[in-house]
């Protein structure tokens, strides 16, 4: 009796002691085994039969449950007579079909839920019972009954694979699953390299993709605060082999972890050049830990991400900001970017006064489903795309008109949600939001790389006390693709777009990335007209009559600054100051405008310049631009 439904998960429990309902005829199968093995149609080899004889009750487990298998389905151990140690010991066992038996009735417990799990049993009676005989001093194991009727259909050979008996990990793969977890890499990855290695096709493992995130949860139902002490004690033994590691932790009234903060020595020197403008993310959480994340993370010159700390917090954001602000020697970021928490927010303001607060877009935008998903609908995309296009635009005033068009074709003029996102892009138009913010991280493609960066090392399943080796891997590894683009980036010819001395100055300073947003901006000067009023210049497109930006350029002193502050925002010069300083014959960016943080300096000679006397940093800089210039 083959069945044609398709690999039912059927549930097995291995209890020798239960369903005592279950009924096994000993009268009627006991020593007869000419009437079993003619009632079977292949050899005695494979199929079990009465007289049967066994060194141990494991080698009759295993050849019942081999020939099981080959069958259509799996057995469990049901009964035993006897005991080990107690009298004449272990006599007789059962073992069944794992469809053997009725299901127990569960009693209900208000206070604790019940899983609501169906059951594969069916009262099925096939069976196989051994017991223990002793002839001229020698112990083994004979079949006294067995029975192959089953009263329910059995499983095609490509379905048996399914049954939970047949589903196991060996020691071997639990390694290499392990081994994997710590990379980061998903579960369906996993499954893909093992079956590669092992030469087998798609889906015939010996395990599936749930039976593998079982061992990995099984390895984080750990007592929490065993972890917190291994974790401790990770950060110490990672001390104890690089000094130049850091991290704090605090206690409770209770002994127990309550904020822990690190950083590694290559996230200090990182943070000393380009920790002018910060990423705080708290909104991710990591499973093997009841604690939020937190993560400090940049850009560096060339665009990419950067790691600054990590940190375990239970809600004390000020003990967190502490800790990363004494890593960087007291040094706080020009410009902070958070969530929408009004505790963490209280926090800088009170342990970083100087530094400007500003609510991360990206991580706004990653709410917006769970927001607009439902009132929208099929809408939803279209207004997500709309609301990307209003919010890059530069001027408040065409931001507003847009604004309410938008609201008005989608019908969202009652929305809590609309009216906080309007009230943030008018704060954000504001020049004091907008100054002293490098590195423009508000981007897509900057969210989108930093995004990743985390979950890369987000995805790693395995202990939380690996979770600091893991990040300091992960960050290696970003440090290696960091360096390779650097590489590629700079060994790509620069193209020249305009000509302008200005621009040949820039592009032997600056890196190929800073160096393209500046060109970009070089480039749309030549569109705008520059008109000289009694305190500086007045900048408009030349399409319009009115309107425009106010330029205030003090040649002497090599100052200049627009009303636009672009080169607060981002670190580079705007249209308008370039318009300017090429109606005033400059032929070289002063060097204020050309900032550290965007020049060419790769992540060797970052480190480097973070350790050298301050008297040689000039002279270094100077060699690296007349290098660039060869």
């Amino acid at each position: 009796m083959m069945s044609e439904e398709a690999g039912q998960m059927l549930v097995v429990y291995d209890e020798p002691s239960e369903q005592q309902s279950l009924s096994l005829d000993t009268s009627s199968t006991e020593e007869s085994p000419d009437e079993t093995r003619l009632s079977l149609e292949s050899n005695n080899d494979v199929i079990p039969y009465i007289g049967q004889r066994f060194a141990t009750h494991d080698a009759a487990y295993d050849f019942y449950c081999e020939f099981a298998r080959r069958c259509g389905f799996s057995i469990r151990r049901h009964r035993t007579e006897g005991k080990d140690g107690v009298g004449k010991g272990l006599t007789r066992r059962y073992f069944v079909c794992h469809r053997a038996g009725n299901t127990p009735v569960k009693t209900s417990n208000e206070s604790k839920p019940q899983r609501n799990r169906k059951s594969s049993r069916c009262g099925c009676q096939a069976y196989m019972r051994i017991s223990k005989t002793t002839e001229l001093g020698t112990t083994e194991w004979r079949v006294t009954g067995f029975a192959n009727h089953h009263n329910h259909e059995l499983l095609e050979p490509n379905q048996v694979r399914f049954l939970p008996a047949y589903r196991t990990i060996s020691d071997m793969d639990k390694s290499r699953i392990l081994m994997f977890a710590k990379t980061g890499i998903s579960v369906q990855q996993m499954m893909r390299l093992m079956e590669l290695e092992k030469c087998v096709e798609p889906g015939y493992l010996p395990f599936t993709e749930k039976d593998v995130r079982n061992l990995l949860q099984s390895f984080r139902k750990l007592d929490p605060e065993d972890e917190s002490i291994d974790l401790l004690r990770m950060c110490r033994n990672i001390k104890e082999k690089d000094p130049n590691f850091k991290f704090e932790y605090t206690l409770d009234s209770n002994n127990k972890l309550e904020n822990i903060a690190w950083s590694y020595a290559s996230s200090i020197q990182s943070y000393e050049i380009f920790g002018d403008a910060v990423v705080f993310d708290t909104t991710h959480r990591l499973a093997a830990f009841d604690m939020p994340l937190g993560i400090w993370v940049g850009v560096n010159n060339y665009g990419m991400p950067c790691f600054f700390g990590c940190a375990f917090t239970r809600g004390k954001f000020k003990v967190i900001i502490m800790g990363i602000e004494g890593f960087m020697n007291g040094k706080a970021p020009q410009t902070i970017l958070t969530d929408q928490n009004m505790c963490l927010k209280e926090a800088t303001a009170m342990e970083m006064p100087t530094t400007k607060h500003a609510l991360c877009i990206w991580m706004i935008v990653a709410k917006f489903p769970s927001w607009f998903n439902a009132v929208l609908g099929e809408r939803y995309n279209d207004w997500k795309a709309e609301f990307h296009r209003l919010y890059n635009l530069e001027s408040i005033e065409d931001f507003e008109l847009g604004w309410r068009d938008m609201v008005n074709s989608f019908g969202l003029h009652n929305n809590r949600h609309i009216t906080n996102l309007y009230a943030l892009r008018t704060l954000w138009a504001l020049p004091y939001l907008r100054s002293h913010f490098f590195a423009g991280m508000t981007a897509a493609g900057h969210s989108k790389s930093i995004n990743a960066f985390i979950q890369r090392f987000l995805s790693a399943q395995t202990r939380l006390a690996h979770f600091v080796e893991q990040v300091a891997v992960a960050i290696d590894f970003k440090d290696q693709a960091a360096d390779q683009q650097t590489m590629q980036q700079n060994l790509q010819n620069v193209c020249l777009k305009t000509g302008a001395p200005m621009e040949s100055h820039a592009a032997t300073v600056l890196t190929p990335y800073a160096f393209s947003k500046l060109q970009e901006q070089l480039v749309l000067a030549a569109h705008y007209a520059s008109f000289q009023v009694e305190d500086g210049f007045l900048v408009r497109h030349h399409t319009k009559l009115e309107g425009g930006r106010k330029v205030y350029w003090v040649p002497r002193e090599g100052i200049i600054s627009c009303s636009c502050h672009q080169f607060e925002f981002s670190g580079i010069l705007c249209r308008h100051a370039f318009r300017v300083l090429s109606t005033g014959n400059c032929f070289q960016i002063p060097e204020r405008y050309l900032p550290f943080r965007w020049r060419r300096i790769s992540t060797s000679p970052a480190k480097l310049l973070h350790n050298s006397p301050n008297v040689h940093r000039e002279r270094m800089q100077l060699l690296q631009n007349m290098v660039s210039t060869l």
